[in-house]
């Protein structure tokens, strides 16, 4: 199916609203929307973190991610309706077995940071960590799928061990943590 978009600006959202994909109209400050742009604004973050150099194989399936996020998107542009499949969380979760079984085991906190692609994944996980609690606040008003919170939830985690192994990769290393002395 191909969608085209033939223009750009409209001027409908210049009063503060904008419309979800069956027309209705929300406050751009609405749960909905704000859920949309975080997700929107993670799917950006992962794109900026795809322009780094690294190996293909973790690029490919940090590209896939990109398009599950869309359907994530897509599902909260259309209330009711289904789109983000159970599949996704469970290759998320096995690409997350396979990442951290290949890591020294972590012993210690580690501070976002290492080699630049490894930082710029922690502000990714952070960024998806702020649309999970965006999808959390609107289903305490309406009815979120589970599935796209446990697939964020999911991928807050892949993308923690993700950073770890691009330091890995990088010969870099984690961060560690190391707490002030007590006052």
């Amino acid at each position: 199916m191909a969608y085209r978009l033939t223009r750009i600006y409209t001027a409908t959202g210049d009063k503060g609203t904008t419309a979800l994909a069956d027309g209705t109209r929300l406050a751009k400050d609405h749960p909905r929307i704000e859920a949309l742009g975080v997700v929107d604004e993670l799917n950006s973050q992962l794109g900026l973190l795809l322009a780094e150099e690294w190996p293909d194989t973790l690029r490919a399936q940090t590209g896939k991610i990109q398009h599950d996020l869309f359907d994530l998107g897509a599902e909260l542009s259309l209330p009711g309706h289904s789109r983000l499949p159970i599949t996704a969380t469970e290759r998320l979760v096995d690409w997350l077995e396979q990442l951290n079984a290949a890591l020294p085991p972590l012993t210690e906190f580690i501070l976002p940071g290492g080699c630049r692609a490894a930082a710029l994944c922690h502000v990714t996980r952070a960024v998806c960590r702020r649309a999970e609690r965006r999808l959390v606040v609107l289903n305490q008003q309406e009815i979120v799928s589970p599935q796209c919170l446990k697939y964020l939830n999911v991928l807050s985690d892949v993308l923690f061990v993700l950073s770890r192994t691009l330091n890995q990769q990088q010969e870099c290393g984690d961060v560690l943590w190391r707490p002030s002395p007590k006052p």
